[in-house]
């Protein structure tokens, strides 16, 4: 089952994506990539280049806190770098996967590496669970009723405890949970948490700006009140791991949260295509990023070959 996952994930983002198009029609595909003018591109990406530098500056407080070397230069790199690999492939994490062993392995502490990258990820998703908790709470979705009750959020609790216990009594996996429980510890510091809160924030403010322009791009005239709840929801959906470069259950879950709260089946899945379109956009300097740390790798394998094959040269100038 491990072996097909990748690909069953891959036929159930396409199956999402058909489904919510036949339903709505193949217009609002159409729809969606015209409504893409200059204006949208060059806000996608000034917004994308804030939010890439504002989760930059988190990883390298966390990094730095947990004893890794980290330059902001090099974040700023590695993320659009893994943002692009994020946007282009499917589940949408390979790309911090490799930014993490990377920076692990050229910190010399890859399970370090590994560990910063996940509470840098884990702490923008707390940030943005608990801006959407507070943004339900304040404006509800109309017609979505996804407010958690009580069992449910035990039945999550119970269920998380449940795999920590299990986890507990296998050895490899014992050792992970307190190496990860030691650098959780160390980032308790008044000196990172709130800097790393106040930077997630920032981010999701900017994620919840690059919504509101596809919104606006796509034809919607909804108020920012009215655009909010829904939008907070859409950013926690993207967060499941069945989808193509993001596109999938994003839309089909604007298409309903759009349709509930009276602002057109069609303008929300025409919002996400559009949101998908300029997130990808927003991303794009990962191109260049590519490219030049590849142009940089071999210059220096060509450096590396001209200082090994030197000696010989020398040694057979001597022989003749």
């Amino acid at each position: 089952m491990k072996k097909f996952w990748p690909w069953l994930r891959l036929v159930l983002a396409v199956a999402i994506l058909v489904a919510v198009g036949l339903r709505l029609g193949t217009g609002a595909f159409v729809d969606g990539l015209r409504a893409i003018d200059a204006f949208s591109v060059a806000a996608a990406l000034a917004i994308g280049f804030a939010t890439t530098l504002l989760s930059a500056g988190r990883w390298v407080l966390i990094a730095r806190r947990l004893g890794l070397s980290l330059s902001l230069r090099t974040a700023v790199s590695d993320y659009y770098r893994a943002l692009l690999v994020n946007a282009v492939l499917p589940a949408g994490v390979l790309g911090d996967v490799h930014r993490a062993v990377n920076h692990g392995r050229e910190s010399g502490d890859v399970g370090r590496g590994v560990r910063a990258v996940f509470f840098e990820r884990f702490a923008g998703q707390m940030v943005l669970i608990g801006i959407g908790l507070a943004v339900l709470l304040t404006h509800p979705a109309p017609g979505l009723g996804l407010a958690p009750d009580g069992p449910t959020v035990a039945l999550v609790l119970a269920g998380l405890a449940a795999l920590v216990v299990v986890g507990w009594r296998i050895r490899p996996v014992r050792k992970v949970l307190v190496n990860t429980l030691a650098d959780g510890i160390r980032l308790l510091s008044f000196k990172t948490w709130p800097a790393v809160i106040g930077l997630s924030a920032a981010t999701v403010a900017g994620y919840v700006a690059m919504f509101v322009v596809a919104a606006r791009a796509a034809g919607s005239d909804a108020t920012i009140t009215q655009l909010a709840p829904v939008v907070v929801l859409a950013l926690l959906i993207m967060a499941i791991p069945v989808n193509i470069g993001g596109f999938g259950p994003r839309e089909a879950f604007l298409a309903v949260a759009f349709g509930a709260a009276g602002l057109g089946a069609q303008h929300g899945f025409t919002t996400g295509i559009v949101y998908g379109v300029l997130a990808l956009i927003a991303a794009l300097p990962g191109a260049v990023v590519l490219f030049l740390s590849r142009r940089t790798k071999v210059e220096k394998a060509e450096v590396v070959a001209e200082r090994l094959g030197q000696p010989r040269e020398q040694e057979l100038a001597l022989a003749r």
